[in-house]
């Protein structure tokens, strides 16, 4: 099935209509050619009217906790204390307790996860002695549900370390044996204050599974440079360059400049990735020699108005705006860089084999051969759409409209 968008601005640039062709295995970009009012457009061809709108590649969020999720619950006090551990008891205590079941609520949230325009998503699902594989049973529910609308990949999470409470380890290769993508990793000084262990626990089950790495770091400065070191000696030692994905990692660059540089090195070297949600934060890695050394980088919106925190709605477009605010970006190429990273710098994060950035100018993910994941929307400018993150929206995966022009609540 083809489909036409007609008068559309790739990136903000001159007018053009382009053809999209769906299949099984996903749609593609068959042709971007100059609009001309005047088309013929064949039968049985779909069309969709761009109206001048931008088109840009969908968003891929690379780092979302959609088993934690309130969003559309009626807001509700903070109560979680300071720290991993006390902020974990604090969602272990009152996720259950919510005004809708769990499922409903992740179907829900990414349900406008898509509206909005994200058709790529990692999600963490959290593993522990508590819930067991409940909160991942509901991620895999809805990754099935959404499955013609987003493609979604489940991160096996243990947020209460995998050596403090018996039994975890065990549960964390169930989920893996159920279906998870990716072998999830915490903290590994702070937390099960066994950095060894846990990250052998980590590497040996992905190993096992074939299944790729993300490694969740709040560690600050030289204690978080010392778990990172850990985790590239063993993705060095064990082949795995392309597969780990450093999340959070926000005070890397807090050292000195010799080890920023060191870290950007060996993470170009090794092909690991980082995945970031736009924290306002002192001592991040900078964003443009991350792109210059060939480092995938990409965006998530990380939990959303949950127990954890009251930030997050579902809008990649807004957190793309966070991620330019938070890192002082004035000039519309770094602005427009912070939304190529967030759709597809994160598609790289999924996909190794994908497109990379080659530098802050390059904006890829609209031309012949590209595949058909794509967010048309209002905005003078592609900088001009960060700032007034506009409403008007028509999402299209694998080649086919998923969502047009919904009312964004």
């Amino acid at each position: 099935m083809n489909t036409l968008i007609r008068a559309v601005r790739p990136w903000g640039q001159a007018l053009s209509d382009v053809t999209l062709v769906a299949g099984e295995a996903g749609g593609k970009i068959t042709a971007v050619e100059p609009h001309d009012p005047a088309r013929v457009v064949p039968g049985g061809v779909t069309v969709v009217e761009g109206r001048g709108r931008l088109l840009l590649p969908s968003f891929s969020d690379v780092h979302v906790h959609l088993d934690s999720t309130r969003i559309g619950l009626p807001f509700r006090e903070h109560t979680g204390g300071p720290g991993v551990w006390t902020m974990m008891m604090n969602d272990r205590q009152n996720w259950r307790n919510a005004e809708v079941p769990l499922q409903d609520r992740v179907n829900d949230t990414l349900g406008r996860m898509i509206a909005r325009g994200t058709t790529r998503v990692r999600s963490y699902a959290q593993v522990d002695v508590d819930c067991r594989l409940e909160r991942f049973d509901a991620v895999a529910a809805a990754k099935e549900k959404f499955a013609g609308q987003a493609s979604v990949d489940i991160i096996a999470f243990p947020q209460a370390g995998l050596l403090l409470e018996e039994g975890t380890v065990e549960l964390m290769e169930e989920a893996l044996k159920a279906g998870a993508n990716v072998m999830g990793g915490i903290d590994p000084c702070t937390l099960d204050r066994d950095p060894a262990k846990h990250l052998d626990i980590v590497f040996g089950l992905a190993e096992k599974y074939q299944v790729p790495i993300d490694i969740h770091l709040h560690e600050p400065g030289e204690l978080g440079v010392f778990s990172t070191d850990l985790v590239l000696e063993r993705t060095r030692a064990l082949g795995m360059q392309g597969k780990v994905t450093m999340s959070h990692a926000y005070q890397l660059g807090s050292v000195n400049e010799a080890t920023t540089r060191r870290l950007i090195d060996a993470f170009a070297e090794l092909d690991v990735s980082l995945a970031s949600v736009a924290p306002s934060a002192a001592g991040q890695l900078p964003i443009p020699l991350l792109t210059e050394a060939g480092v995938r980088l990409g965006l998530g919106e990380d939990g959303q108005r949950d127990y954890w925190s009251p930030y997050g709605n579902t809008d990649m477009l807004d957190r793309t705006w966070q991620l330019a605010f938070t890192h002082g970006f004035r000039k519309d190429e770094l602005i427009e860089h912070c939304l190529a990273i967030a759709t597809i710098g994160g598609a790289s994060i999924l996909d190794p084999r994908a497109t990379r950035l080659k530098d802050t100018a390059h904006r890829p993910g609209v031309e012949v051969g590209d595949p058909a994941e794509l967010l048309l929307v209002d905005g003078e400018t592609v900088a001009s759409t960060v700032m007034d993150r506009g409403r008007d929206r028509t999402v299209i995966h694998a080649g086919r409209v998923v969502a047009d022009q919904l009312e964004l609540v």
